[in-house]
């Protein structure tokens, strides 16, 4: 699968991500050149199971199939450098031409651009900021992209598609065109060189250059351990047969033995027979008158 171009370089960076944090510091908060950044805006990463399920199902997702990106989930990021009050945290953040290593939050000036693809899981508490407040804020730091989308289907308002995929266009965010491939209505990810669509109450990626789609982890964990059990029970019946086919030679064994010992006793008793026979003849001929 092919990288998207602006995969290719990674911008430069002259300082490491914080310095040194003094001996006392706030709870769950890091420190960048001096200042205390919140690393939580206290709410949790799902607000119910559906929610949830999306966000791990889709960053496993995305960290099999670009595993070049940066992928996290439930991070904070901040736009603006010195300013801890500003800070928004999107379900899932992608970016592109960054390291890999863990981070606490996403510094955008630190990281030299903004994510380049972000994802907002629906939920109740959250519906209207997401599609409103976040989306203006979203296009004002330049996430080349934004994805909407609602897993249980009763969250946003009626006719408003479950999945929606938002491009940034002169500033604004306007809607990706959704195709149908084989009767699956499929939205194209340009961010993500793949495409994207609902699969039940989880989101569904597929490679555009394949046309395959990309397994959910726990599909890849329920076929390896369905590939271990069933290689486990060919190698009982391997066992099994070995043991039966041994049995069968010790069987085949002790049957040959036994025949060569009743042709030897056959062949004795011919040999007495036989030695009897001359004895009676040489007797017989010994009274002859």
């Amino acid at each position: 699968m092919s990288a998207p171009p602006h995969a290719r370089v990674a911008p430069s960076r002259s300082r490491a991500e914080s310095t040194p944090a003094p001996a006392i510091s706030p709870p769950h908060a890091c420190v960048v050149d001096g200042v205390f950044y919140p690393c939580s805006d206290g709410r949790p990463m799902a607000d119910n199971m559906w929610q949830a399920a999306v966000i791990m199902n889709a960053a496993g997702d995305l960290e099999a199939v670009r595993p070049q990106a940066l992928v996290a989930a439930d991070i904070l990021v901040y736009p603006e450098e010195g300013n801890t009050k500003v800070s928004i945290g999107p379900d899932i953040l992608v970016a592109f031409g960054l390291g890999l290593h863990k981070r606490s939050s996403y510094f955008v000036w630190r990281e030299g651009k903004p994510p380049d693809w972000v994802l907002e899981v629906a939920s109740p508490s959250t519906q209207t900021k997401d599609r409103d407040c976040k989306l203006h804020r979203y296009a004002a730091m330049g996430v080349a992209e934004c994805w909407l989308f609602d897993p249980a289907g009763d969250v946003y308002p009626r006719r408003t598609p479950r999945l929606q995929g938002l491009r940034l266009v002169d500033g604004e965010y306007s809607p990706l065109e959704s195709r149908l491939v084989g009767g699956v209505r499929l939205i194209r990810s340009e961010v993500l060189c793949l495409d994207i669509r609902v699969d039940g109450e989880l989101l569904r990626f597929r490679d555009s250059a394949t046309g395959r789609d990309v397994q959910h982890q726990s599909e890849e964990r329920e076929q390896r351990k369905a590939a271990e059990a069933l290689a486990e029970t060919e190698a009982n019946q391997r066992r099994a047969a070995e043991a039966q086919a041994e049995h069968e030679a010790k069987r085949r064994k002790a049957a040959e033995a036994q025949a060569e010992r009743e042709a030897a006793q056959r062949r004795a008793a011919e040999d007495r027979i036989a030695a009897l026979e001359a004895a009676l003849r040489r007797s017989r001929a010994g009274h002859t008158p």
